[in-house]
């Protein structure tokens, strides 16, 4: 964890999923909103830059469970499974 304080992250089904999974696009909005580098982000994590750069600006559709939770983590937040209304 950077910092000493934790967020959460909500995720919501807002659109449907066609290239790439919408977690991408909101850790790349935390990270950016944050100021964290990749660097930092990889070293709180464990997570490899060439990684984060495959999510962020390459090929990767679906990154993986684990790996999303050490990446939220290590910019305080956490990952939340939010239950839609209906059932």
């Amino acid at each position: 964890e950077i910092g000493d304080t934790m967020a959460t992250l909500n995720l919501y089904r807002t659109y449907s999923f066609r290239n790439k999974d919408p977690v991408i696009d909101k850790l790349r909005t935390i990270k950016k909103d944050t100021g964290f580098s990749n660097t930092e982000i990889c070293e709180a994590s464990g997570v490899s830059e060439a990684t984060l750069y495959n999510w962020f600006d390459g090929k990767t559709r679906r990154p993986q469970h684990a790996t999303i939770m050490a990446v939220a983590h290590a910019m305080g937040y956490e990952y939340n499974l939010v239950k839609k209304n209906g059932r």
